[in-house]
């Protein structure tokens, strides 16, 4: 497969910070990372330029802090910091992998991470780094899918990837319900209306306003970003 064969020349991969966790309740599972890592190599050997948002859930959740009685700001910027630190897993694992890989947070920490400058990370870009966005968009109430949206839009990605553990979109979870219905292509405004979960409400509003199509594919199926970016593979699209 050569660079002339992928569908998209700029994309961002969101996954969750659950997606590192392996067969563990809690943490970072170092096989798993060097697996993800793996899955972005293969992407970035076809010449295609990713930025990646990690959320932190394996760490530290902010809505689950908040709700056993922390202040809800304070829980947010440890959720925040969960990000920072499997952003510097991943990178860790690109560069065994001698992929050139840029931590940008958006908060600042310079000795661990950049902080985030559009301009410099669209040259990273350029230059077939990748950009591992961490932090969030440095504000609380604000989720990682909401920061996976704003960055992607700011970088001029063409597409969202969504890594996840189900192959697509369904109408309920395919995982409790035998009879769930996968959707090939559904819209923006469905998953607002039926409420599907693919992204926050915030999200998914900030995607359809920007025109930004979300593939939803299982991270879990060896090749699969790989493969859909080659046009093949089990997914959900959604756009306008």
């Amino acid at each position: 497969m050569t660079e002339r064969e992928t569908t998209f020349k700029r994309v961002m991969l969101k996954i969750s910070g659950e997606a590192l966790m392996g067969d563990q309740g809690f943490g970072l599972h170092p096989p798993t990372v060097e697996r993800v890592a793996r899955e972005v190599q293969s992407v970035h050997d076809l010449g295609v330029e990713i930025c990646m948002v990690i959320g932190g859930g394996n760490i530290f959740r902010g809505l689950q802090g908040s709700a056993q009685g922390m202040e809800r700001t304070t829980a947010d910027y440890m959720g925040m910091l969960a990000t920072v630190m499997n952003a510097l897993a991943m990178q860790s694992a690109l560069e065994g992998l001698g992929i050139h890989t840029r931590v940008i947070s958006a908060i600042t920490m310079n000795e661990v991470a950049e902080p985030y400058i559009r301009r410099r990370a669209v040259r990273h870009l350029e230059k077939k780094r990748v950009c591992i966005f961490a932090a969030g968009t440095g504000n609380p109430y604000f989720t990682t899918d909401t920061a996976a949206a704003l960055r992607a839009s700011e970088m001029a990605c063409e597409a969202i990837f969504m890594g996840k553990q189900v192959d697509g979109v369904y109408d309920k979870d395919p995982k409790k319900h035998h009879d769930a219905k996968r959707f090939d292509v559904i819209s923006f405004d469905d998953v607002l209306a039926k409420r599907l979960g693919v992204m926050d409400a915030s999200a998914i509003a900030l995607t359809r306003d920007n025109n930004m199509p979300i593939i939803v594919f299982s991270l879990d199926e060896p090749g699969g970003f790989r493969g859909i970016l080659a046009g093949q593979g089990t997914y959900t699209r959604v756009h306008g």
